[in-house]
Protein backbone atom coordinates (compact mmCIF):
# COMPACT_ATOMS: atom_id res chain seq x y z
CA UNK A 1 0.00 0.00 0.00
CA UNK A 2 2.71 2.12 1.10
CA UNK A 3 4.64 1.56 -2.48
CA UNK A 4 1.50 2.50 -3.94
CA UNK A 5 1.22 5.84 -2.61
CA UNK A 6 4.44 6.53 -3.40
CA UNK A 7 4.03 5.80 -7.01
CA UNK A 8 1.23 7.98 -6.99
CA UNK A 9 3.28 11.23 -5.32
CA UNK A 10 6.01 10.30 -7.35
CA UNK A 11 3.55 10.77 -10.74
CA UNK A 12 1.77 14.19 -9.44
CA UNK A 13 5.39 15.33 -8.92
CA UNK A 14 6.26 14.51 -12.66
CA UNK A 15 3.04 15.59 -13.76
CA UNK A 16 3.64 19.13 -12.07
CA UNK A 17 7.17 18.62 -13.19
CA UNK A 18 5.92 18.22 -16.81
CA UNK A 19 3.67 20.96 -16.84
CA UNK A 20 6.39 23.35 -15.90
CA UNK A 21 8.95 22.29 -17.86
CA UNK A 22 7.63 24.13 -21.20
CA UNK A 23 7.15 27.46 -19.49
CA UNK A 24 10.55 27.31 -18.16
CA UNK A 25 11.81 26.43 -21.87
CA UNK A 26 9.64 29.65 -23.18
CA UNK A 27 6.92 26.83 -24.67
CA UNK A 28 3.62 27.90 -22.41
CA UNK A 29 0.92 25.80 -22.37
CA UNK A 30 -0.97 29.35 -24.29
CA UNK A 31 1.95 28.82 -26.89
CA UNK A 32 1.34 25.27 -27.46
CA UNK A 33 -2.25 25.61 -27.69
CA UNK A 34 -2.31 28.68 -30.28
CA UNK A 35 -0.54 27.57 -33.21
CA UNK A 36 -3.06 28.59 -36.24
CA UNK A 37 -4.77 26.62 -38.33
CA UNK A 38 -3.84 28.34 -41.59
CA UNK A 39 -1.22 30.84 -42.41
CA UNK A 40 -1.74 32.98 -45.12
CA UNK A 41 0.98 35.09 -46.38
CA UNK A 42 0.61 37.85 -48.41
CA UNK A 43 3.02 39.82 -50.46
CA UNK A 44 1.25 42.61 -53.15
CA UNK A 45 4.17 43.31 -55.62
CA UNK A 46 5.55 47.17 -55.67
CA UNK A 47 3.60 48.16 -52.52
CA UNK A 48 5.75 50.98 -51.35
CA UNK A 49 5.36 50.86 -47.22
CA UNK A 50 3.28 54.25 -47.54
CA UNK A 51 1.05 53.32 -50.29
CA UNK A 52 -1.88 52.63 -48.61
CA UNK A 53 -1.79 55.52 -46.47
CA UNK A 54 -2.28 57.37 -49.62
CA UNK A 55 -5.80 56.24 -49.90
CA UNK A 56 -6.52 55.50 -46.36
CA UNK A 57 -9.49 58.11 -45.85
CA UNK A 58 -11.49 55.91 -48.83
CA UNK A 59 -10.68 52.79 -47.80
CA UNK A 60 -13.60 50.24 -46.55
CA UNK A 61 -13.22 49.00 -42.92
CA UNK A 62 -12.47 45.44 -43.52
CA UNK A 63 -9.55 44.75 -45.77
CA UNK A 64 -6.15 47.44 -45.47
CA UNK A 65 -7.72 49.23 -42.52
CA UNK A 66 -8.55 45.33 -40.96
CA UNK A 67 -4.56 44.67 -41.20
CA UNK A 68 -3.28 48.37 -39.87
CA UNK A 69 -5.98 48.40 -37.50
CA UNK A 70 -6.37 45.19 -35.94
CA UNK A 71 -2.59 43.71 -36.71
CA UNK A 72 0.87 44.88 -35.82
CA UNK A 73 2.10 47.30 -37.90
CA UNK A 74 5.51 47.96 -38.56
CA UNK A 75 5.71 51.31 -40.21
CA UNK A 76 9.66 50.90 -40.59
CA UNK A 77 10.20 48.07 -42.61
CA UNK A 78 12.63 47.28 -45.29
CA UNK A 79 14.66 45.22 -47.58
CA UNK A 80 18.43 45.45 -46.73
CA UNK A 81 19.71 44.10 -50.07
CA UNK A 82 20.31 46.17 -52.98
CA UNK A 83 18.81 44.21 -56.07
CA UNK A 84 14.95 45.37 -54.88
CA UNK A 85 13.74 43.10 -58.05
CA UNK A 86 9.95 40.71 -57.97
CA UNK A 87 11.95 37.35 -57.22
CA UNK A 88 15.02 38.82 -54.85
CA UNK A 89 12.51 40.34 -52.55
CA UNK A 90 9.86 37.08 -53.05
CA UNK A 91 12.54 34.55 -51.85
CA UNK A 92 14.35 36.72 -49.17
CA UNK A 93 10.30 37.32 -47.85
CA UNK A 94 10.22 32.88 -47.84
CA UNK A 95 13.63 32.15 -46.51
CA UNK A 96 14.63 34.92 -44.26
CA UNK A 97 17.85 34.70 -46.15
CA UNK A 98 19.74 37.41 -47.89
CA UNK A 99 20.28 37.04 -52.25
CA UNK A 100 23.95 36.06 -51.43
CA UNK A 101 22.86 33.28 -50.02
CA UNK A 102 19.76 31.99 -51.14
CA UNK A 103 20.93 32.81 -54.39
CA UNK A 104 18.45 35.12 -56.53
CA UNK A 105 20.35 37.85 -57.35
CA UNK A 106 18.50 39.03 -59.65
CA UNK A 107 15.19 38.20 -62.10
CA UNK A 108 17.81 37.52 -65.15
CA UNK A 109 21.43 36.35 -64.55
CA UNK A 110 24.22 35.31 -66.76
CA UNK A 111 24.86 31.67 -66.08
CA UNK A 112 28.87 31.17 -66.70
CA UNK A 113 28.22 27.09 -67.28
CA UNK A 114 25.49 27.31 -69.63
CA UNK A 115 27.22 30.67 -71.39
CA UNK A 116 23.62 32.36 -71.35
CA UNK A 117 21.33 34.89 -69.38
CA UNK A 118 18.76 32.58 -67.43
CA UNK A 119 15.25 33.42 -66.20
CA UNK A 120 15.40 33.16 -62.02
CA UNK A 121 13.11 30.07 -61.74
CA UNK A 122 13.51 28.02 -65.37
CA UNK A 123 14.24 24.34 -65.60
CA UNK A 124 14.49 22.43 -68.25
CA UNK A 125 13.63 19.26 -66.48
CA UNK A 126 10.23 20.34 -65.56
CA UNK A 127 8.00 21.26 -68.13
CA UNK A 128 4.49 23.08 -68.16
CA UNK A 129 1.69 20.43 -67.10
CA UNK A 130 -0.21 19.92 -70.01
CA UNK A 131 -0.45 20.82 -73.57
CA UNK A 132 0.42 23.91 -75.04
CA UNK A 133 3.16 26.68 -73.77
CA UNK A 134 2.92 28.73 -70.64
CA UNK A 135 5.41 31.35 -71.44
CA UNK A 136 3.73 34.29 -73.29
CA UNK A 137 6.41 35.35 -75.36
CA UNK A 138 4.27 38.45 -76.44
CA UNK A 139 3.75 39.63 -72.35
CA UNK A 140 3.80 43.38 -72.18
CA UNK A 141 6.19 44.29 -69.58
CA UNK A 142 7.48 40.91 -68.48
CA UNK A 143 10.57 40.75 -71.14
CA UNK A 144 12.75 38.27 -68.30
CA UNK A 145 10.21 35.63 -69.17
CA UNK A 146 11.61 35.46 -72.81
CA UNK A 147 15.05 34.95 -71.69
CA UNK A 148 14.52 31.85 -70.35
CA UNK A 149 15.23 28.34 -72.54
CA UNK A 150 11.89 26.45 -71.40
CA UNK A 151 8.89 26.99 -70.38
CA UNK A 152 9.76 24.69 -67.32
CA UNK A 153 9.97 26.02 -63.84
CA UNK A 154 10.63 24.27 -60.84
CA UNK A 155 12.06 25.98 -57.24
CA UNK A 156 15.58 24.42 -57.80
CA UNK A 157 17.70 27.64 -57.91
CA UNK A 158 16.77 28.51 -54.38
CA UNK A 159 19.53 27.29 -52.67
CA UNK A 160 18.13 27.65 -48.52
CA UNK A 161 14.83 26.40 -47.53
CA UNK A 162 11.84 28.24 -46.93
CA UNK A 163 10.05 28.67 -43.98
CA UNK A 164 7.04 26.91 -46.00
CA UNK A 165 9.87 23.88 -46.50
CA UNK A 166 10.31 23.72 -43.26
CA UNK A 167 6.96 23.79 -41.88
CA UNK A 168 6.49 20.48 -44.48
CA UNK A 169 10.12 18.88 -42.72
CA UNK A 170 8.33 19.65 -39.04
CA UNK A 171 4.76 17.63 -40.40
CA UNK A 172 6.40 15.05 -42.41
CA UNK A 173 4.48 16.43 -45.30
CA UNK A 174 1.14 16.90 -43.94
CA UNK A 175 0.51 20.36 -44.15
CA UNK A 176 -0.67 21.64 -47.15
CA UNK A 177 1.45 24.38 -48.62
CA UNK A 178 0.88 26.00 -51.53
CA UNK A 179 1.79 29.03 -53.64
CA UNK A 180 -0.52 30.90 -56.07
CA UNK A 181 0.23 33.82 -57.81
CA UNK A 182 -0.32 35.92 -61.27
CA UNK A 183 3.31 35.22 -61.77
CA UNK A 184 5.44 32.40 -61.92
CA UNK A 185 8.12 33.71 -59.80
CA UNK A 186 5.41 34.72 -57.38
CA UNK A 187 4.27 31.40 -56.46
CA UNK A 188 7.35 29.13 -57.36
CA UNK A 189 9.64 31.15 -54.25
CA UNK A 190 6.88 31.09 -51.42
CA UNK A 191 5.60 27.44 -51.84
CA UNK A 192 9.09 26.42 -51.75
CA UNK A 193 10.22 22.73 -52.91
CA UNK A 194 8.18 21.27 -50.78
CA UNK A 195 4.79 23.23 -51.63
CA UNK A 196 2.59 23.62 -54.75
CA UNK A 197 2.96 26.19 -57.20
CA UNK A 198 0.04 27.75 -59.31
CA UNK A 199 0.28 30.86 -61.63
CA UNK A 200 -1.52 32.81 -64.66
CA UNK A 201 -0.58 31.43 -68.39
CA UNK A 202 -1.09 34.94 -70.22
CA UNK A 203 -0.55 32.26 -73.23
CA UNK A 204 -2.76 29.72 -71.92
CA UNK A 205 -5.69 31.79 -69.78
CA UNK A 206 -5.19 29.69 -67.53
CA UNK A 207 -3.76 28.79 -63.74
CA UNK A 208 -0.83 26.41 -64.79
CA UNK A 209 1.83 24.45 -62.91
CA UNK A 210 4.86 22.52 -63.91
CA UNK A 211 5.71 18.85 -63.59
CA UNK A 212 8.09 19.41 -60.77
CA UNK A 213 4.75 20.14 -58.35
CA UNK A 214 2.34 17.03 -60.30
CA UNK A 215 2.07 14.50 -62.74
CA UNK A 216 -1.64 15.42 -63.69
CA UNK A 217 -3.74 18.47 -62.57
CA UNK A 218 -5.93 18.05 -59.62
CA UNK A 219 -9.43 17.24 -60.84
CA UNK A 220 -10.11 21.08 -59.24
CA UNK A 221 -8.01 22.84 -61.65
CA UNK A 222 -9.26 21.21 -64.49
CA UNK A 223 -12.25 22.11 -63.29
CA UNK A 224 -12.02 25.76 -62.51
CA UNK A 225 -9.70 26.14 -65.97
CA UNK A 226 -12.94 24.82 -68.05
CA UNK A 227 -14.97 27.57 -66.75
CA UNK A 228 -13.01 30.27 -68.67
CA UNK A 229 -13.33 32.76 -65.93
CA UNK A 230 -11.22 35.16 -67.58
CA UNK A 231 -13.31 35.56 -70.66
CA UNK A 232 -15.82 37.39 -68.41
CA UNK A 233 -13.64 40.75 -68.89
CA UNK A 234 -13.86 40.00 -72.44
CA UNK A 235 -15.48 43.49 -73.90
CA UNK A 236 -15.22 44.74 -70.65
CA UNK A 237 -13.16 48.08 -69.35
CA UNK A 238 -11.32 48.81 -66.47
CA UNK A 239 -13.39 51.81 -65.15
CA UNK A 240 -12.73 54.09 -62.18
CA UNK A 241 -14.80 53.05 -58.92
CA UNK A 242 -15.80 56.34 -57.99
CA UNK A 243 -15.91 59.88 -59.49
CA UNK A 244 -12.98 61.56 -60.98
CA UNK A 245 -13.45 64.28 -59.13
CA UNK A 246 -12.92 62.52 -55.52
CA UNK A 247 -9.40 60.95 -56.73
CA UNK A 248 -5.71 62.99 -55.96
CA UNK A 249 -4.90 61.69 -59.16
CA UNK A 250 -8.16 62.79 -60.90
CA UNK A 251 -6.42 65.73 -63.52
CA UNK A 252 -3.69 63.70 -64.15
CA UNK A 253 -4.88 61.16 -66.79
CA UNK A 254 -3.53 61.99 -69.88
CA UNK A 255 0.59 62.20 -68.80
CA UNK A 256 3.25 61.76 -72.03
CA UNK A 257 5.76 59.73 -69.53
CA UNK A 258 2.96 56.51 -69.27
CA UNK A 259 3.04 53.18 -71.63
CA UNK A 260 0.65 53.60 -74.39
CA UNK A 261 -0.06 49.76 -75.18
CA UNK A 262 -1.80 49.32 -78.49
CA UNK A 263 -5.94 49.43 -77.63
CA UNK A 264 -5.35 49.71 -73.71
CA UNK A 265 -4.45 53.35 -73.72
CA UNK A 266 -3.47 56.40 -70.97
CA UNK A 267 -7.06 57.48 -70.03
CA UNK A 268 -9.61 55.85 -68.47
CA UNK A 269 -11.60 53.54 -69.44
CA UNK A 270 -9.04 50.90 -70.43
CA UNK A 271 -10.63 48.65 -72.46
CA UNK A 272 -9.44 44.94 -72.31
CA UNK A 273 -10.78 43.81 -75.92
CA UNK A 274 -11.53 40.61 -77.75
CA UNK A 275 -11.02 37.60 -75.96
CA UNK A 276 -9.02 36.24 -78.99
CA UNK A 277 -6.97 39.59 -79.25
CA UNK A 278 -3.01 39.07 -78.76
CA UNK A 279 -2.95 41.55 -75.32
CA UNK A 280 -6.12 40.30 -74.23
CA UNK A 281 -4.76 38.32 -71.17
CA UNK A 282 -1.53 40.45 -70.37
CA UNK A 283 -4.10 43.54 -70.31
CA UNK A 284 -5.83 41.65 -67.43
CA UNK A 285 -2.82 41.32 -65.63
CA UNK A 286 -1.75 45.22 -66.44
CA UNK A 287 -5.34 46.13 -64.03
CA UNK A 288 -6.97 45.03 -60.88
CA UNK A 289 -8.56 41.87 -63.00
CA UNK A 290 -5.31 40.06 -62.28
CA UNK A 291 -5.79 40.29 -59.01
CA UNK A 292 -9.14 39.83 -58.87
CA UNK A 293 -8.38 36.50 -60.96
CA UNK A 294 -5.77 34.87 -58.29
CA UNK A 295 -8.37 35.29 -55.49
CA UNK A 296 -10.94 33.62 -57.41
CA UNK A 297 -8.57 30.60 -57.92
CA UNK A 298 -6.94 30.81 -54.27
CA UNK A 299 -10.41 30.51 -52.85
CA UNK A 300 -11.44 27.24 -55.01
CA UNK A 301 -7.75 26.27 -53.93
CA UNK A 302 -8.44 26.81 -50.25
CA UNK A 303 -11.98 25.03 -50.64
CA UNK A 304 -11.08 21.84 -52.74
CA UNK A 305 -7.58 20.98 -50.60
CA UNK A 306 -9.79 22.00 -47.56
CA UNK A 307 -6.84 24.17 -45.70
CA UNK A 308 -6.93 24.70 -42.10
CA UNK A 309 -9.78 22.04 -41.49
CA UNK A 310 -7.57 20.30 -39.37
CA UNK A 311 -4.84 21.05 -36.23
CA UNK A 312 -2.10 20.78 -38.44
CA UNK A 313 -1.38 24.30 -39.74
CA UNK A 314 -1.58 24.91 -43.38
CA UNK A 315 0.61 27.65 -45.23
CA UNK A 316 -1.21 29.51 -48.16
CA UNK A 317 0.85 32.39 -50.22
CA UNK A 318 -0.95 34.61 -51.94
CA UNK A 319 1.24 37.16 -54.36
CA UNK A 320 -1.12 40.04 -55.87
CA UNK A 321 0.85 41.47 -59.12
CA UNK A 322 -1.47 44.41 -60.29
CA UNK A 323 0.20 46.88 -58.20
CA UNK A 324 3.36 46.09 -59.62
CA UNK A 325 2.19 45.99 -63.83
CA UNK A 326 0.20 49.36 -63.20
CA UNK A 327 3.08 50.89 -61.40
CA UNK A 328 5.26 50.00 -63.95
CA UNK A 329 3.65 51.43 -67.41
CA UNK A 330 1.55 54.17 -65.26
CA UNK A 331 3.76 55.21 -62.63
CA UNK A 332 2.76 54.49 -58.91
CA UNK A 333 1.93 58.39 -58.51
CA UNK A 334 -1.07 58.28 -61.12
CA UNK A 335 -4.67 57.80 -61.25
CA UNK A 336 -4.54 54.38 -62.35
CA UNK A 337 -2.25 53.25 -59.55
CA UNK A 338 -4.91 54.98 -56.86
CA UNK A 339 -7.55 53.51 -58.68
CA UNK A 340 -5.87 49.93 -58.30
CA UNK A 341 -5.16 50.18 -54.81
CA UNK A 342 -8.55 51.24 -54.09
CA UNK A 343 -9.86 48.14 -55.93
CA UNK A 344 -6.84 46.28 -54.11
CA UNK A 345 -8.56 47.07 -51.04
CA UNK A 346 -12.01 45.85 -51.68
CA UNK A 347 -10.09 42.49 -53.18
CA UNK A 348 -8.69 42.20 -49.44
CA UNK A 349 -11.72 42.94 -48.11
CA UNK A 350 -13.12 40.13 -50.08
CA UNK A 351 -10.38 37.27 -48.99
CA UNK A 352 -10.43 37.89 -45.32
CA UNK A 353 -14.09 37.59 -45.52
CA UNK A 354 -13.59 34.21 -47.46
CA UNK A 355 -10.75 33.20 -45.01
CA UNK A 356 -12.86 33.88 -41.74
CA UNK A 357 -16.00 31.84 -43.14
CA UNK A 358 -14.28 29.34 -43.84
CA UNK A 359 -11.35 29.06 -42.08
CA UNK A 360 -11.76 31.24 -39.25
CA UNK A 361 -9.95 34.44 -38.82
CA UNK A 362 -8.90 33.93 -35.34
CA UNK A 363 -7.57 30.85 -36.21
CA UNK A 364 -5.69 32.54 -38.90
CA UNK A 365 -2.06 34.00 -38.77
CA UNK A 366 -2.00 36.86 -41.72
CA UNK A 367 1.50 38.42 -42.90
CA UNK A 368 1.55 40.95 -45.48
CA UNK A 369 4.29 42.42 -47.02
CA UNK A 370 5.89 43.34 -50.64
CA UNK A 371 8.91 42.27 -52.62
CA UNK A 372 9.98 45.68 -53.20
CA UNK A 373 9.07 49.53 -53.27
CA UNK A 374 8.84 51.79 -55.96
CA UNK A 375 10.54 54.65 -57.98
CA UNK A 376 8.55 57.77 -58.83
CA UNK A 377 8.82 58.62 -62.46
CA UNK A 378 11.17 61.25 -63.14
CA UNK A 379 8.89 63.65 -65.15
CA UNK A 380 6.99 64.03 -61.69
CA UNK A 381 10.16 64.38 -59.38
CA UNK A 382 11.25 67.03 -62.13
CA UNK A 383 8.28 69.46 -61.16
CA UNK A 384 9.35 69.84 -57.99
CA UNK A 385 13.13 70.74 -58.94
CA UNK A 386 14.52 67.09 -57.84
CA UNK A 387 17.04 66.06 -60.31
CA UNK A 388 15.94 62.61 -62.36
CA UNK A 389 16.03 60.77 -65.01
CA UNK A 390 16.85 57.56 -67.25
CA UNK A 391 19.55 55.71 -67.68
CA UNK A 392 20.56 53.88 -71.29
CA UNK A 393 23.48 51.14 -70.50
CA UNK A 394 22.99 49.59 -74.24
CA UNK A 395 26.32 51.39 -75.44
CA UNK A 396 28.48 51.47 -72.18
CA UNK A 397 31.51 49.84 -74.54
CA UNK A 398 31.25 52.54 -77.25
CA UNK A 399 31.52 55.30 -74.60
CA UNK A 400 34.89 57.16 -75.16
CA UNK A 401 36.60 56.48 -71.44
CA UNK A 402 35.91 52.61 -72.29
CA UNK A 403 37.39 53.15 -75.03
CA UNK A 404 40.45 54.30 -73.92
CA UNK A 405 41.07 51.69 -71.64
CA UNK A 406 40.33 49.25 -74.22
CA UNK A 407 43.23 51.50 -76.11
CA UNK A 408 45.56 51.15 -73.16
CA UNK A 409 45.20 46.87 -73.21
CA UNK A 410 45.05 47.09 -76.66
CA UNK A 411 41.87 45.18 -77.30
CA UNK A 412 40.04 46.07 -80.21
CA UNK A 413 37.03 44.22 -79.54
CA UNK A 414 34.01 44.39 -77.52
CA UNK A 415 35.53 44.71 -73.76
CA UNK A 416 31.95 44.97 -71.87
CA UNK A 417 29.67 42.52 -73.07
CA UNK A 418 26.45 43.04 -71.51
CA UNK A 419 24.68 44.60 -68.64
CA UNK A 420 21.76 42.56 -66.77
CA UNK A 421 20.43 44.96 -63.89
CA UNK A 422 22.21 45.56 -61.72
CA UNK A 423 25.64 43.43 -62.87
CA UNK A 424 28.02 44.66 -65.61
CA UNK A 425 29.67 41.92 -67.07
CA UNK A 426 33.09 41.88 -69.31
CA UNK A 427 34.35 39.90 -71.80
CA UNK A 428 36.35 37.49 -70.23
CA UNK A 429 36.90 35.38 -73.04
CA UNK A 430 38.58 38.41 -74.48
CA UNK A 431 40.66 39.49 -71.23
CA UNK A 432 42.05 35.68 -71.50
CA UNK A 433 43.01 36.10 -74.78
CA UNK A 434 45.18 39.38 -74.07
CA UNK A 435 46.30 37.80 -71.25
CA UNK A 436 45.19 40.81 -68.70
CA UNK A 437 44.30 40.29 -64.94
CA UNK A 438 40.60 40.22 -64.33
CA UNK A 439 40.73 42.01 -61.34
CA UNK A 440 42.50 45.02 -62.83
CA UNK A 441 40.46 45.17 -65.82
CA UNK A 442 37.18 45.14 -63.76
CA UNK A 443 38.80 47.44 -61.20
CA UNK A 444 39.62 50.15 -64.08
CA UNK A 445 36.33 50.03 -65.43
CA UNK A 446 34.38 50.66 -62.52
CA UNK A 447 36.84 53.75 -62.03
CA UNK A 448 35.78 55.19 -65.21
CA UNK A 449 32.15 53.98 -64.78
CA UNK A 450 31.42 55.89 -61.36
CA UNK A 451 32.32 58.94 -63.51
CA UNK A 452 29.06 58.49 -65.88
CA UNK A 453 26.27 61.19 -65.31
CA UNK A 454 23.49 59.36 -63.58
CA UNK A 455 25.78 56.71 -61.86
CA UNK A 456 26.37 57.15 -57.85
CA UNK A 457 28.50 53.73 -57.63
CA UNK A 458 30.25 50.87 -59.77
CA UNK A 459 31.31 48.45 -57.33
CA UNK A 460 33.86 45.83 -58.25
CA UNK A 461 32.66 42.03 -57.31
CA UNK A 462 36.86 41.06 -56.39
CA UNK A 463 36.21 44.49 -53.54
CA UNK A 464 33.30 42.27 -52.43
CA UNK A 465 35.44 39.70 -52.12
CA UNK A 466 38.44 40.82 -50.58
CA UNK A 467 36.61 42.68 -48.44
CA UNK A 468 37.71 45.71 -49.42
CA UNK A 469 35.04 47.73 -49.42
CA UNK A 470 33.47 50.80 -46.50
CA UNK A 471 31.40 49.83 -44.05
CA UNK A 472 28.31 51.44 -45.15
CA UNK A 473 24.59 50.65 -45.12
CA UNK A 474 24.70 50.72 -49.10
CA UNK A 475 27.77 48.52 -49.47
CA UNK A 476 26.21 46.31 -47.17
CA UNK A 477 23.62 45.95 -48.72
CA UNK A 478 25.61 45.39 -52.57
CA UNK A 479 27.45 42.52 -50.33
CA UNK A 480 24.16 41.01 -49.25
CA UNK A 481 23.28 40.39 -52.66
CA UNK A 482 26.61 39.36 -54.22
CA UNK A 483 26.97 35.16 -54.67
CA UNK A 484 30.02 34.49 -56.33
CA UNK A 485 28.77 32.14 -59.06
CA UNK A 486 25.74 34.01 -60.04
CA UNK A 487 26.71 37.84 -59.32
CA UNK A 488 28.30 40.27 -62.40
CA UNK A 489 31.77 41.32 -62.71
CA UNK A 490 30.93 44.83 -61.46
CA UNK A 491 27.52 46.10 -59.57
CA UNK A 492 26.14 49.34 -60.77
CA UNK A 493 24.22 51.77 -58.77
CA UNK A 494 22.53 54.48 -60.28
CA UNK A 495 21.69 58.07 -58.63
CA UNK A 496 18.67 58.32 -56.30
CA UNK A 497 15.60 58.63 -59.01
CA UNK A 498 17.49 57.35 -62.03
CA UNK A 499 16.83 54.02 -63.39
CA UNK A 500 16.69 52.09 -66.53
CA UNK A 501 13.65 52.13 -68.14
CA UNK A 502 14.01 50.44 -71.77
CA UNK A 503 12.92 46.40 -70.86
CA UNK A 504 13.35 44.29 -73.81
CA UNK A 505 12.43 47.62 -76.19
CA UNK A 506 9.06 48.40 -73.95
CA UNK A 507 9.11 51.77 -72.34
CA UNK A 508 8.06 52.11 -68.35
CA UNK A 509 7.13 55.17 -66.75
CA UNK A 510 8.23 53.61 -63.27
CA UNK A 511 10.55 50.82 -62.13
CA UNK A 512 12.27 49.11 -59.16
CA UNK A 513 15.43 47.45 -58.38
CA UNK A 514 17.46 50.20 -56.41
CA UNK A 515 19.25 50.22 -52.64
CA UNK A 516 17.73 53.73 -52.16
CA UNK A 517 14.67 53.44 -49.63
CA UNK A 518 11.93 54.48 -51.55
CA UNK A 519 12.49 51.11 -53.34
CA UNK A 520 13.48 49.35 -49.93
CA UNK A 521 10.36 50.04 -47.73
CA UNK A 522 7.77 47.71 -47.85
CA UNK A 523 4.67 47.14 -45.53
CA UNK A 524 5.01 44.15 -42.60
CA UNK A 525 2.14 43.03 -40.92
CA UNK A 526 1.17 40.57 -38.89
CA UNK A 527 -2.77 40.04 -37.71
CA UNK A 528 -5.32 37.25 -36.76
CA UNK A 529 -5.13 33.96 -34.61
CA UNK A 530 -5.44 36.18 -30.99
CA UNK A 531 -2.65 38.94 -31.36
CA UNK A 532 -3.26 42.33 -30.28
CA UNK A 533 -2.93 45.85 -32.51
CA UNK A 534 0.21 47.41 -31.69
CA UNK A 535 2.43 49.86 -34.09
CA UNK A 536 5.80 49.61 -34.07
CA UNK A 537 8.65 52.51 -35.09
CA UNK A 538 11.75 51.19 -35.11
CA UNK A 539 13.36 49.70 -38.51
CA UNK A 540 13.14 46.07 -38.58
CA UNK A 541 13.82 43.99 -42.10
CA UNK A 542 11.85 41.65 -43.91
CA UNK A 543 14.29 38.91 -43.29
CA UNK A 544 13.05 39.07 -40.20
CA UNK A 545 9.77 37.41 -41.57
CA UNK A 546 10.40 33.65 -41.87
CA UNK A 547 12.26 33.31 -39.00
CA UNK A 548 9.37 35.19 -36.99
CA UNK A 549 6.99 32.76 -38.28
CA UNK A 550 9.35 29.82 -37.56
CA UNK A 551 9.87 30.42 -33.88
CA UNK A 552 5.59 31.13 -33.87
CA UNK A 553 5.31 27.72 -34.86
CA UNK A 554 8.59 26.59 -33.01
CA UNK A 555 10.02 25.20 -35.78
CA UNK A 556 13.30 25.06 -37.06
CA UNK A 557 14.61 28.58 -38.78
CA UNK A 558 14.97 28.09 -42.53
CA UNK A 559 18.75 27.27 -43.58
CA UNK A 560 19.98 30.53 -44.45
CA UNK A 561 17.71 32.56 -42.24
CA UNK A 562 19.55 35.53 -41.07
CA UNK A 563 17.25 38.13 -39.60
CA UNK A 564 15.88 38.60 -35.85
CA UNK A 565 12.60 37.41 -34.20
CA UNK A 566 10.09 40.11 -34.15
CA UNK A 567 9.34 40.31 -30.09
CA UNK A 568 5.79 42.13 -30.71
CA UNK A 569 4.55 39.29 -32.77
CA UNK A 570 6.21 36.49 -29.99
CA UNK A 571 5.41 37.69 -26.20
CA UNK A 572 1.67 37.44 -26.61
Amino acid sequence: MKSIKRYVKISAALSVLFLLLPAANGYSQSNLSKSPKLILQITVDQLRGDMPGSVYDRLGKDGFRYLYEKGIVYENAHHRHANTETVVGHATLATGADPADHGMIGNIWFDRELNRVVYNIEDDRYSLLGEGGGVDKNAELDPTQKLAGTDGRSPAAMLTTTFSDELALRTHGKAKIFGVSVKDRGAVTMAGHAGKAFWFSKAKGEFVTSTYYYDAYPQWVNEWNKKKVPLAYADTNWDLMYDKSTYIYGNYDDMPYETNLPGYGIVFPHPFGKADGKLFTSLLTLSPAGDELCLKFARELVVKEELGQDEITDYLSISFSSTDYVGHIFGPSSLESEDNLLRLDKTLSELFAFIDKHVGLKHTLIVLSADHGAAAVPAQLNEFGIDAQYFVPDKLDKEKAIENIKSTYGIAEELISGFNHPYVYLNNEIILKHQLDENEVARAIAEELVKFKGVAYAVPSIDLVEGKIPDTRLYRQILRNFNPKRSGDIYLVLEPHWFVNDFDGSKVASTHGSPWRYDTFVPIIFVGNGLAAKTVFREVQTVDIALTLSKYLKIKAPSGATGVPLTEVLDQ
